[in-house]
């Protein structure tokens, strides 16, 4: 059996071969059926190999908004054993070019409107570059040789290098196998219920592992239907969830928050919409119930940029009923939660989220110091606290390097979220911890209120005889929004600078 047969590309050529005609890929304007994209795929897969002489293990950069291309550069990477650096064209010039010296690609592709960044960003670098459009220009107007496509790939060749937010230091980069994004894409489907009948909106950046893995490659997998925009746009996600028969999406709280803001939706306005997956763990349980009582289930997806990322999850079945827990054990995944003392937690007892899973990283690129950190005996140690309960449900309840450690006490602040999230006051908020020479630290609650007439007093009352007296918020800082990264998240260390300089 020869060793591409299970790639990637072999699959999606699977699906081709027994649903050709079938719609794969919209973006823009383009619909893309199985064998379009396919042919799509060896076209790209032919100009690497041929134009830039590629060989197994290099990596290419893409530096862009979401797009057909990338998408087809991922499979075409996997027919040739190529490694694909999806770039955060959020960053700064300074940051992308820390990330391509770590990498070192052999060629960037990039839209135009990212041009004037590059000088910059290829600082020290003497990779080549290439912009989109001349990139298509060249596919369509050249006669590509595909017969002279050499390389061969394997399952478990490095597919993906998935640069980390990296709240503090340097982000490092996971490296994602073949064989990882394909476990992944199977624990996504049970965990979605996908089939071949879905059509899945994907909203998210693709130089995000959850754009790329939690709903794409999954939908591909079982030959479904995929949308994809090339940024979020609320008045256009609105549009297709109302108008082109999805099925599925997967968002983060503020993409919910814009379309909400611009329609009153449900399922009526929604019809065909069975499901909502988010991937974020800090999604107030309100936030979910306003969800349900618009008639659409929506499931928590955990995991990380390291595991693949779906790693506990609860299904579409189980939504109503298990609200505000981030659900069970995912297929094929094994889970422990560690105490400090190197003991495994018992049932309602805190302990941090190991994973051990087939979609787990396999290294961070150039980086085997914080490797051997992260992993232990094959289980990744997330840096997530959790319980579990007697129903092997999982209940996220912090990160590790969040806990507020005061006077001794160990202060959790999803806890203190908690309380502020189910009064009418509060739109939304952190809790982070400040230095204090006294304590060690103290815990300063960050506020954006519904009513802004409410003082700090108002807010501090909100605790009393709901949590012990040394866990509340000592202070509270007032802001008109938080700050996030490109996935939602709350940016907890911009937050804990805030709070120091008051």
């Amino acid at each position: 059996m020869n060793e591409s047969s299970s790639t990637l590309d072999a699959w999606f050529a699977k699906e081709t071969a027994e649903q050709s005609h079938k719609l794969a890929l919209s973006f823009n304007n383009e619909d893309w059926t199985y064998l379009e994209f396919s042919n799509f795929i060896t076209k790209v897969a032919a100009k690497l190999c041929l134009d830039f002489n590629v060989k197994r293990g290099d990596r290419i950069a893409y530096y862009g908004t979401n797009s057909s291309l990338e998408v087809a550069l991922f499979f075409a990477s996997a027919k040739l054993g190529l490694i694909v650096v999806p770039l955060n064209w959020r960053l700064s010039s300074g940051e992308l070019n820390e990330i391509i010296k770590d990498c070192s690609p052999i060629v960037i592709i990039y839209e135009d409107r990212f041009q004037e960044n590059l000088p910059l960003i290829l600082r020290g670098s003497d990779c080549r570059t290439i912009d989109t459009q001349l990139f298509r220009e060249e596919l369509e107007n050249e006669e590509q040789k595909n017969s002279n496509i050499s390389c061969i790939s394997s399952i478990n060749d490095p597919l993906l290098i998935v640069y980390t937010s990296g709240t503090t230091g340097f982000p490092k980069g996971a490296v994602l196998t073949q064989n990882a994004i394909l476990s992944n894409a199977i624990i996504s489907v049970n965990a979605h219920d996908m089939t071949g009948d879905d059509h899945i909106l994907n909203l998210l950046p693709l130089f995000h592992v959850g754009g790329i893995n939690i709903q794409m490659f999954p939908a591909f997998y079982v030959g479904a239907h995929v949308t994809l925009l090339p940024v979020f746009d609320p008045e256009r996600a609105i549009e297709k969830l109302r108008y082109a028969g999805i099925t599925s999406m997967v968002c983060v709280p503020t993409i919910i928050t814009a379309i909400s803001n611009k329609i009153d939706w449900n399922k009526k306005v929604f019809p065909d919409l069975r499901v909502i997956a988010i991937g974020s763990t800090d999604v107030p349980v309100s936030f979910i119930k306003d969800s349900h009582n618009r008639g659409i289930p929506m499931i928590q997806i955990y995991g990380a940029t390291e595991t693949g990322p779906v790693t506990i999850y609860q299904k579409p079945d189980e939504a109503f009923s298990t609200e505000g827990s981030i659900g069970r054990s995912g297929l094929n995944t094994e889970i422990k939660l560690m105490q400090s003392d190197g003991s495994e937690a018992p049932i309602n007892v805190t302990g941090e989220i190991w994973v051990k899973a087939p979609n787990n990283f396999s290294y961070y690129w150039n980086n085997p110091d914080d490797t051997r950190k992260a992993i232990q005996d094959g289980w990744f140690k997330t840096g997530d606290l959790a319980i579990k309960d007697e129903d092997n449900l999982y209940w996220f309840t912090d990160r590790l390097k969040h806990v507020i450690i005061s006077g001794g006490e160990n202060i959790y602040p999803a806890e203190l979220e908690r309380v502020l999230n189910n009064t009418t006051e509060v739109k939304e908020c952190a809790v982070v911890g400040r230095h204090d020479t006294k304590w060690g630290e103290i815990p300063i609650a960050v506020v954006v209120l519904n009513d802004t007439t409410k003082r700090s007093v108002d807010i501090l009352n909100i605790f009393k005889d709901k949590v012990a007296s040394f866990k509340q918020p000592k202070e509270i800082l007032f802001l008109k929004e938080l700050p996030r990264n490109a996935m939602g998240k709350v940016q907890i260390e911009h937050l804990k600078k805030l709070s120091s300089l008051k």
